[in-house]
């Protein structure tokens, strides 16, 4: 076995990857990063009894953030990258050991006292991760249970350091990051590891609240939008991944050059934003979701921007011409150096790339309907509620997530065209692109997609569903006519799942295959205890989530 990975939906087998990731990492990288990880829970150990809101207490937050967010599947494939983070964690771990070891009760951790020796190279590092990965817990139930609160956590990692991009923090996320990390190096029960992933699900709701807070604070809030598809005739700039603060600053320095900016994947839902509509060579969203890219960068002609997790395997066609930034790398592509305190990102090389570049390759001409977070929707709720209580709608489902390459993943798109026309889809992540395109209608004047925005925003959808249940008056929201059908595919939808169990939603269906971390056991409790169950067949499913 060289290497071993269940993190994502497309695991191989939905068992494991054992010779080298369904996205692309090679067995070197995954070593590394499980390394990382365990370097990770070492600066926990420590760092969690640091005062909150002191430097170290906050190094520690920054550093945990940065460093989980980077081993998300699709974030970042570059080995350097990596053996840099984790000496940058042995550092910062040491230096906190120094101060806080007296605090510690009993022998620490191994993974607060390991350190390659003197000389020792990146193979020494990668030894010691393939040794500590996920399968040196011996126990499968505690294994599983201990990846849940992992993944978790790294799904409010990413989310976190969103909100620090834009100025945003919090002492609690941070606190909740070291304790769960911490928490996998101890002997914990069962019910004990159980306790901390529902405690991650909090952590998780608060966590995208204040990444909603920093979006909307900084950025205004999302409105209804009509974004365009087609191309113009200028070079263009094409900008993926999630970093809303990457592509305003990439507008910025823009404007007047005579080069079009366009949105990719998950950068879409930047069109709703009133901030971003002052820009008018922000021109359009180019392609579909994230794993369509080795299509739509070859055509796109122009320089590509990856700010976040989702790059692919980079083709040749491209390679010359797309560039990383913050946690996303990948070996042999070039990577714009993080932003000086106080200061903004130099994109100018992209820039002068793009000057030099044949326009895009247009792939469709039409336009998407979106903006629909929460504000939005309150705005809209008189008329919503009206149009439920006469019957005009009789469903919302839910089918917020992620987009995949798996055949599989075309149940959503037949869901979507079976739904009845009084059933309205709410949506947010890249799975809109399996439906988002469709001429589904509406329903009056209300269309019968209502994008939220970015998987980042799956917030504005579980606030939309409490404020209907108040609007209604009901005690329970799983009494709203509301059917939840979620694509998944790597850990920021495990913690916005866990932040959906914590709000009390049950009866959630999950696709296109469950968890493979989820042991029998552990999938039973979260079967018996909150109705998750397996996707199936879609007229099937569409009865029953209309019934």
């Amino acid at each position: 076995m060289n290497m071993f990975c269940y993190q994502c939906q497309e695991t191989a087998g939905n068992k494991g990857c054992t010779k080298s990731g369904v996205c692309g990492k090679k067995p070197d990288t995954a070593a590394l990063q499980d390394l990382l990880i365990f370097i990770s829970k070492g600066v926990s150990i420590p760092g969690s009894r640091a005062v909150e809101g002191s430097d170290d207490f906050m190094a520690t937050g920054r550093f945990l953030t940065g460093a989980l967010f980077s081993t998300i599947t699709n974030g970042n494939f570059d080995d350097g990258r990596f053996a840099e983070l984790i000496a940058e964690g042995i550092a910062l771990r040491d230096s906190l050991m120094k101060k806080y070891a007296g605090e510690l009760e009993g022998e620490p951790h191994e993974a607060a006292t390991w350190a390659p020796g003197p000389g020792a190279g990146i193979d020494a590092l990668k030894a010691k991760g393939l040794e500590v990965g996920v399968l040196s817990t011996g126990d499968e139930d505690v294994r599983s249970l201990r990846e849940l609160l992992t993944y978790g956590l790294k799904g409010i990692a990413a989310y976190a350091h969103h909100a620090w991009v834009l100025g945003y923090e919090s002492d609690g996320i941070y606190s909740f990051i070291m304790k769960g990390l911490a928490a996998t190096t101890q002997d914990l029960s069962g019910d004990e590891l159980t306790g901390l992933v529902l405690e991650a699900g909090k952590c998780a709701v608060d966590t995208m609240a204040l990444l909603d807070q920093a979006n909307t604070g900084t950025y205004g809030d999302p409105e209804m939008s009509m974004v365009k598809t087609g191309v113009r005739k200028n070079p263009g700039i094409l900008v993926s991944g999630h970093d809303l603060k990457d592509l305003e600053e990439l507008l910025e320095q823009t404007e007047g050059t005579g080069v079009d900016v366009y949105t990719h994947g998950e950068m879409l839902p930047a069109h709703y934003y009133p901030s971003f509509k002052k820009y008018g060579h922000l021109a359009g969203n180019y392609g579909g979701a994230w794993y369509r890219q080795d299509r739509e960068f070859d055509s796109f002609n122009g320089p590509i921007l990856m700010t976040t997790n989702c790059i692919t395997p980079v083709k040749e066609g491209y390679r010359d011409r797309i560039f990383t930034t913050g946690m996303a790398g990948y070996p042999g592509v070039r990577h714009i150096a993080d932003r000086p305190d106080g200061g903004k990102k130099d994109f100018s090389e992209i820039i002068e790339l793009a000057k030099g570049s044949p326009a895009p390759e247009q792939i469709e001409d039409g336009q998407i309907v979106g903006g629909f977070a929460h504000a939005q929707v309150a705005a809209l709720a008189g008329t919503i509620v009206e149009a439920v209580k006469s019957g005009e709608i009789k469903k919302f489902v839910v089918m917020a997530g992620c987009d995949g390459r798996q055949k599989g993943r075309e149940y959503f798109t037949e869901v979507a065209e079976n739904l009845p026309k009084d059933a309205v889809i709410l949506t947010a992540g890249c799975a809109k692109y399996r439906y988002n395109k469709l001429d589904l209608g509406d329903i009056g004047g209300i269309p019968r997609i209502l994008d939220a925005g970015q998987c980042n925003d799956s917030y504005s959808l579980a606030v939309t569903a409490l404020k209907l249940k108040e609007a209604f008056e009901l005690e329970d929201v799983n009494d709203l006519p509301i059917a939840f059908d979620i694509a998944w595919y790597e850990q920021k939808a495990v913690a916005v799942l866990l932040a959906l169990l914590h709000l009390g939603f049950k009866e959630i269906k999950l696709g296109p295959t469950l968890p493979a971390f989820l042991s029998p056991n552990v999938a039973k409790v979260l079967v018996e205890t909150f109705g998750i169950s397996p996707t199936g067949g879609a007229k099937e499913d569409v009865a029953a989530m209309m019934g």
